[in-house]
């Protein structure tokens, strides 16, 4: 049964940006910059039929590509950081995507995340990590920024079973070619006819 995750790639330049904050953390085990991505919405282990329903579902998503930025570094878990990542500026168009994704899960059986979407990149994991030790790095760090760039696409990718951090393979890509549209708060929908 394959592991899957639906999330957006890094591009090249972004990727790059965030292999900078790379150092700093003992404790840290960094990952590898061409599996940096933006989970939109976890999966699991799921059979192969259900696998090739989420790929129909997805597939019927439309939305138009938009822009975004990569801007602070922060750490899941206060009092015993686990994971350090860099977050995303708000953006609306993510939002939506992210929703349509979730909704499309949620129609083949899957249940609902617990967990709040929070738009993050992993950049490290944390073997027994000290906030002593982090509170530093991320202080030193707070004011990164990546130039704006563009989302083209999204994919549902596949990971090695217990084994968190990559390598990640892109098992599904799903291109955003849905013209925008325009009008006050109308930025995505998943219900327009297909382009």
């Amino acid at each position: 049964m394959p592991r899957l995750f639906v999330a957006l790639q890094i591009p090249p330049g972004a990727a790059l940006s965030l292999s900078f904050l790379r150092g700093g953390l003992p404790s840290a085990r960094w990952i590898e910059t061409e599996d940096y991505h933006l989970t939109l919405r976890f999966i699991g282990d799921v059979e192969a039929r259900l696998a090739d329903e989420l790929v129909a579902g997805l597939d019927r998503i439309r939305a138009a590509p938009f822009d975004l930025t990569l801007r602070g570094v922060d750490a899941f878990g206060n009092r015993k950081p686990h994971s350090v990542y860099a977050g995303v500026e708000p953006s609306a168009a993510l939002e939506a995507l992210q929703a349509d994704i979730d909704r499309a899960c949620r129609r083949i059986g899957l249940p609902a995340d617990p967990r709040k979407f929070t738009p993050h990149v992993t950049i490290a994991r944390l073997r027994q990590g000290k906030p002593a030790e982090v509170a530093p790095y991320l202080a030193g760090r707070g004011d990164f920024r990546t130039p704006p760039f563009a989302v083209k696409r999204f994919g549902v990718f596949s990971a090695r079973d217990s084994v968190g951090g990559g390598p990640y393979v892109l098992e599904e890509a799903f291109p955003l070619d849905a013209p925008q549209r325009s009008g006050p708060g109308v930025e995505h929908r998943s219900d327009l006819p297909r382009a």
